[in-house]
């Protein structure tokens, strides 16, 4: 597989996934671990899924003429409490594939994979960063109640 990239700014990210489709994100191990078995398994009731649970990072259209920037923030910023909660044992990487189903809670399931690239934490704090600068109600997905 070799030595992969590290993303380490936003606006890299940005600029690829306007130039790129198909990219999406994902919070594990790492590739060699993950395409050594080449799908993810459902975490509540361990049932193998037909892929790798990923989270697209294609600019949908109704989201306009908005900022890229933006968009990837909010992409990566809903996942990024997954680090912490697993004790530092999940990193994001940037990737490419075919979606070949859902899981259970509606992400892509992807198959065919290409690693692209590491995301750097230093991303994720710039994300953070510009979501926190929009104001409004944001959070990450799993909030607390």
């Amino acid at each position: 597989m070799g030595e992969l990239d590290t993303l380490s700014r936003l606006d890299d990210l940005a600029d690829r996934i306007t130039r790129e489709r198909q990219l999406y994100v994902r919070w594990s191990r790492g590739p060699a671990v993950d395409l050594a078995r080449s799908s993810s398994s459902d975490e509540l009731t361990g049932v193998p899924l037909p892929g790798l649970s990923a989270n697209s990072l294609d600019v949908e259209p109704w989201w306009e003429d908005r900022p890229v920037r933006t968009w990837a923030a909010r992409r990566l910023y809903d996942y990024s409490h997954l680090p912490a909660s697993r004790r530092g044992t999940v990193r994001p990487w940037l990737l490419t594939g075919r979606e070949c189903g859902r899981g259970p809670d509606n992400e892509p399931l992807v198959c065919d994979v290409t690693p692209l690239a590491w995301i750097d934490r230093s991303v994720i704090d710039e994300a953070v960063c510009e979501v926190e600068r929009q104001g409004g109600p944001w959070g990450p997905v799993r909030r607390v109640s």
